[in-house]
């Protein structure tokens, strides 16, 4: 058989596995327990626009998602799942409009597990790791099952796409693909919090490495989205500010500097600021090595700082966001099985699938809502492996620093 033939045969294999999941999982799943929250937001929103012209900003817009989500217009106790997102985020929803919402979020949810486990694969290349295939179905399996993953998938986030394209960006750079690393940066900016400072670093580095298709199809699919934008509601940035100041209103965690500082210790927003300089500080000491200095060795160590801190100083989080700890992760795997200690990358794996599962049952409350200090652990456990073993970031070979 030829290897154009094989490819067409795996590609065929593939989809109709996809479409086998889909009707599983609409026919156990999403039919009899219709909900996902999160993607509802985009997804009428996006209907609400294309369908009836409406603004996805606008409160007959927000009305409409309420209505699905409750039957009702939401309470002054629930959250009302305004349109909080650039306006072409509704692309990513799109082609899933025509759908009725259950079969819709079938095909959501397994595509998220596919990106969740498309996403484990990069990373897994990207480090030069090939783990044996009973430890590849674990760690599959962990990626799907972790407290992160798992949340997102139930709610039905679209930031596990954001991690997709994160991963598939920093593999892309690694493997001097530049155009394919631009054009996935630039699709991960419909949820802007996730790549708030990823992004800036990324782009200053690419600009001083002088990686021009990196800059030059980032520059160009980004200003393409927002042209979009402009073309079909000329005003959006309008109602996109509006709903980022509504936003806190009804959000009340924010990152982990806000639980410390204001949850736990009760200081108030002057000592989140002070937290939040003293993260900026160090983050921006990073990244003076790699851009002015030129320590090309620091470069993937920079990059899982940015990405750490992202999640701990940034506008906003939310555990399920946490999936993109795993880039980070999967280096400190492949050192343990490396070095012939699978067994203790084993017990990494199952702490960190078992232990916030645990956490969220323990502290669980009658408002089933989960505890503000779920966001601790796994970000500030990621910023204390990366500043201890920094070192060992800087002498590694996997993945070669970026010319």
């Amino acid at each position: 058989m030829r290897a154009s033939h094989r490819r067409l045969a795996g590609l065929a294999l593939l989809a109709a596995l996809f479409g086998a999941a889909v009707l599983v999982v609409y026919a156990t799943f999403t039919r009899p327990f219709p909900g996902f929250n999160d993607y509802m937001t985009p997804w009428e929103a996006a209907r609400s626009f294309f369908y009836d012209g409406l603004d996805p900003y606008s409160a007959q817009t927000s009305l409409n998602i309420q209505q699905r989500l409750y039957g009702r217009p939401a309470l002054p106790d629930e959250q009302p799942n305004h349109y909080a997102y650039p306006f072409y985020a509704l692309f990513v929803a799109w082609p899933l409009i025509h759908l009725d919402y259950a079969w819709a979020t079938a095909v959501w949810l397994v595509l998220n597990g596919a990106l969740l486990a498309g996403a484990l694969l990069l990373l897994l290349d990207f480090y030069g790791w090939r783990p044996r295939p009973l430890a590849l179905a674990g760690l599959l399996l962990a990626a799907l099952l972790a407290y992160p993953a798992a949340r997102g998938l139930l709610l039905g986030q679209v930031s596990h796409l954001v991690y997709f394209l994160q991963a598939l960006a920093l593999w892309a750079l690694a493997r001097r693909r530049d155009r394919l690393a631009g054009l996935a940066l630039a699709a991960s900016t419909f949820k802007p919090q996730m790549g708030v400072f990823l992004i800036p670093f990324l782009l200053l580095w690419g600009l001083r490495a002088c990686r021009w298709p990196f800059v030059a199809s980032f520059s160009a699919l980004f200003a393409a989205l927002i042209a979009l934008s402009f073309a079909l509601q000329p005003d959006w940035v309008a109602g996109f500010a509006d709903q980022l100041a509504l936003y806190p209103t009804y959000i009340e965690v924010s990152t982990p500097a806000w639980v410390i500082a204001q949850s736990l210790l009760g200081l108030g927003r002057g000592a989140e600021l002070a937290l939040n300089a003293a993260g900026l500080a160090l983050l921006l000491w990073t990244w003076r090595a790699v851009l002015a200095q030129g320590r090309a060795e620091r470069f993937w160590w920079t990059v899982m700082m940015t990405l750490t801190m992202t999640h701990l100083i940034g506008l906003r989080t939310a555990t399920p966001h946490f999936v993109v700890l795993t880039i980070p992760l999967v280096f400190y795997l492949r050192g343990l099985a490396q070095a012939g200690r699978g067994w203790h990358a084993a017990a990494l794996v199952a702490a960190l699938v078992a232990l916030p599962w645990a956490h969220f049952l323990l502290t669980l409350g009658a408002d089933k809502f989960e505890h503000p200090t779920l966001f601790l652990p796994l970000p500030l456990l990621a910023l204390a492996a990366l500043w201890l073993t920094r070192r060992r970031w800087w002498a590694a070979a996997v993945p070669a620093p970026p010319a």
